[in-house]
């Protein structure tokens, strides 16, 4: 099934990689069959680990629509989500995901997000990189400021 904007997402993969700009993913953000936002995949131009491309098109649709949350938005994008972009398709509270290429085919040529995904299950301290929990009633303070903060936007 053709889609024009699963058509557009997989152009922009393309593009990139052509373009020298960064690695093979594309995405766009929709809104009433129409695109609000685009993004490429631009880790290595901008020194950014975050800059993927999901997460750069939920960014300018946000900011374009001036909201945080994308309820009523769909995403396109040329690959299976990667767990940052998973975590930030659910923050971003999209309606619906469509993607092209499977994780699979990705870490084919060298996207291999499976080990992000086994650290998921090991305990904090063995994971390659061991999380320490330390100061944490100091750092309630924070979650007790804003439970008793009156005027909080929730998310």
């Amino acid at each position: 099934m053709d889609n024009p904007f699963m058509a557009r997402a997989i152009q922009l993969s393309l593009d990139n990689v052509r373009s020298g700009h960064g690695g093979p993913f594309g995405a766009v953000v929709v809104q009433n069959n129409a695109i609000v936002a685009e993004g490429v995949n631009r880790v290595t131009t901008t020194n950014d680990p975050t800059a993927h491309a999901e997460v750069v098109a939920i960014r300018e649709a946000c900011r374009k629509l001036g909201l945080f949350e994308l309820k009523d938005c769909e995403l396109y994008t040329s690959c299976e989500p990667c767990p940052m972009c998973l975590g930030a398709i659910y923050w971003a509270r999209l309606a619906r995901v469509y993607y092209g290429n499977l994780a699979a085919d990705a870490a084919h040529i060298g996207f291999d997000d499976s080990a992000i995904y086994q650290e998921f299950t090991q305990p904090h301290a063995e994971r390659a990189i061991p999380m320490v929990q330390m100061m944490r009633d100091q750092a309630l303070a924070a979650f007790r400021a804003w439970e008793q903060k009156p005027n909080k936007i929730p998310y």
